[in-house]
């Protein structure tokens, strides 16, 4: 398995981190291997591993720094081959610290191949006062290849007393089945300016689930809206909703507590895994610790 490290230009080095990852997903004989995996950067992957069986790689991407810097530039590529099926998360919270007047940037590509499955599952992300990211994410599905995302997005520290008073989160994410564009979103949110019902209402916690696989009948897409709805209202009272358009299922929450984002989340994967890749939704360990 090739494993590649790219030398830092030391010539070119200054404060700000370049930093790439690219995977690549193949399936041998039943078994998704990680054949290729090439870093430049403080950007790596722990080893393969295997917690359900042998046809469902498991790989965590970390970023030995901690966090993000102001002019940091993070890029990271996947690829996954035909009938292979990859399940990537980190171990813990990126943290994307102050700007220092530099933007920072994160630029995620994700190829899903014929007959693939990609879960695409980081743990949640905390942008310190005064940040200034842009984070750009595209997917690209071949014909029968699924993916499912997730992103928890934390606007300050609240549970530190750090508001999001100032800084800039732009953000720009895409899915296209076989070249089609099947969903698109962007978003530009402004320190001091969330408590506008355009922004987050005030809150200072979002969180998006977004699946796309086969088609489900109305019937069962149906029982599984229902499902997801039911799940939430028993766990308390949320700012949540679920739906589906273009084939792409998407959930969303609002509030002011990662924990709870990262419990409704699962609750929706848990649903919507079966349906889509016919596997029951066993909560990463990574996830419990």
């Amino acid at each position: 398995m090739p494993d590649c490290t790219v030398p830092r230009d030391l010539a070119a080095s200054s404060s700000a981190w370049q930093a790439s990852l690219t995977l690549g997903f193949a399936d041998d004989a039943g078994t998704t291997r990680l054949l290729d995996k090439l870093h430049y950067g403080p950007l790596r992957v722990q080893k393969a591993l295997y917690p359900e069986d042998a046809r469902v790689c498991h790989a965590i991407i970390v970023h030995p720094p901690g966090g993000v810097v102001g002019g940091d530039q993070l890029e990271i590529d996947i690829g996954v081959g035909d009938r292979a099926h990859a399940f990537i998360s980190t171990p813990g919270a990126a943290k994307w610290y102050q700007a220092n007047g530099k933007v920072s940037r994160q630029s995620v590509h994700l190829h899903v191949n014929r007959d693939a499955a990609l879960e695409w599952l980081p743990q949640e992300t905390i942008f310190f006062d005064t940040a200034d990211v842009v984070l750009d994410q595209h997917v690209e599905l071949a014909a029968g290849a699924t993916f499912i995302g997730c992103e928890i997005l934390c606007m300050g520290r609240h549970g530190s007393g750090e508001i999001f008073n100032s800084g800039r989160i732009r953000q720009r994410s895409s899915i296209r089945r076989e070249g089609r564009l099947i969903w698109w979103e962007q978003g530009d949110m402004l320190g001091g300016r969330l408590d506008s019902p355009l922004a987050l209402n005030g809150r200072t916690v979002c969180a998006t689930l977004t699946a796309a696989g086969k088609p489900l009948p109305a019937a069962v897409l149906n029982d599984l809206l229902a499902e997801i709805r039911a799940d939430i209202a028993a766990d308390g009272e949320h700012v949540f909703g679920v739906t589906q358009t273009k084939g792409v299922l998407v959930a969303r929450h609002l509030g002011d507590d990662s924990e709870t984002a990262r419990r409704l989340m699962l609750n929706v994967w848990r649903r919507v895994r079966p349906h889509l890749l016919g596997r029951e939704g066993v909560t990463p360990r990574i996830w419990q610790t």
